[in-house]
């Protein structure tokens, strides 16, 4: 019997997921499974913001390189954590089905976002979810806010904040869907690109693990996904820019909605493009493009980034 060892970070949410694909494989193959913890840049900057750490990889790095060095056999991750470019030697076998990719509010009082008191508190460490809260309600504070889910969950319950907006699919896997005040449509707030989705990665030589960990893959969600982060490599954004981006199946068609906000939410572009299935590189990019075309590329300068 084959024996796989599956790095992951420590966190809860980082360990439901590894643990989510250890059954998987157990009971498609009857393989054993033992996880490896390892602590990720993001993991021991805990404490600072976003701008001062940067964001391409913290969480992947070095789940990476114990793949690269044998120490490990494969490694989940959050798609929506995971670079656009994937390292030499490395690639992902299966991306599993995906869940609901829509953002949640909680928030202490159980209000909704259109009726938390003006200037109201609210926490999130993306600069995407930042940007569209702003565009909603330019009132708010709306403060930089890392850490696990628990911690985020905390923070909120003490009074520290009024609110914070986080991932609905994290906090429906640690069984706390019912904290949630309100689910926030994608028509309020689009997704991050990957959202919902767990990326298994291994080493491209290793056949025989690459050939379990297959089985996994739901088609539908790789060709989504597919989209969406030929979208973002094509505004050569990481993981820290205003963008919101969702691929989905519709009729037979994938339709790829995306849209780029300036930091502060005032100004913004959304489009949409519907292509085949069979092509979601192509779709992305070409959606890519159209978001340049209508000025995309001087939103996301205001925020650091730049195209070309």
């Amino acid at each position: 019997m084959k024996h796989l060892r599956i790095g992951t970070r420590g966190s809860a949410l980082a360990l439901w997921q590894a643990n989510h694909v250890r059954d998987l494989l157990m009971k498609s193959h009857g393989v054993d499974v033992e996880l490896v913890r390892i602590r990720t840049s993001g993991d021991h900057l805990q404490t600072a913001s976003v701008a001062q750490i940067g964001m391409i990889g913290v969480f992947t790095k070095e789940l990476e390189e114990a793949l690269l060095s044998g120490t490990v056999d494969l490694a989940v991750h959050s798609m929506k954590d995971v670079p656009t470019d994937t390292p030499p030697g490395l690639a992902f076998p299966a991306i599993t089905k995906r869940e609901d990719v829509r953002d949640c509010l909680i928030s202490r009082d159980s209000r909704k976002l259109k009726d938390l008191p003006a200037e109201a508190r609210i926490g999130t460490s993306s600069l995407r979810r930042k940007a569209q809260l702003l565009h909603l309600r330019p009132d708010l504070q709306v403060q930089d806010l890392r850490g696990n889910v628990d911690t985020r969950l905390t923070k909120v319950a003490a009074g520290e904040l009024d609110a914070a907006v986080l991932a609905l699919a994290g906090v429906t896997r640690l069984g706390a869907a019912y904290k949630v005040t309100e689910t926030l449509e994608t028509d309020v707030m689009l997704p991050a690109v990957g959202q919902g989705a767990l990326g298994i990665e291994t080493s491209a030589s290793d056949r025989d693990t690459w050939k379990l960990v297959s089985v996994l893959n739901d088609p539908e969600t790789r060709s989504c996904v597919r989209a969406e982060r030929a979208l973002l490599r094509e505004l050569q954004g990481g993981c820290q820019v205003p963008l919101g981006a969702w691929a989905r199946i519709d009729k037979g068609e994938m339709v790829l909605e995306a849209c780029v906000f300036s930091p502060d939410g005032k100004e913004f572009v959304r489009r949409e493009l519907r292509g085949a299935p069979s092509d979601p590189l192509a779709l992305g990019r070409s959606l890519g493009q159209i978001l340049i075309g209508a000025g995309a590329d001087r939103l996301l300068r205001l925020a650091g980034r730049s195209i070309g």
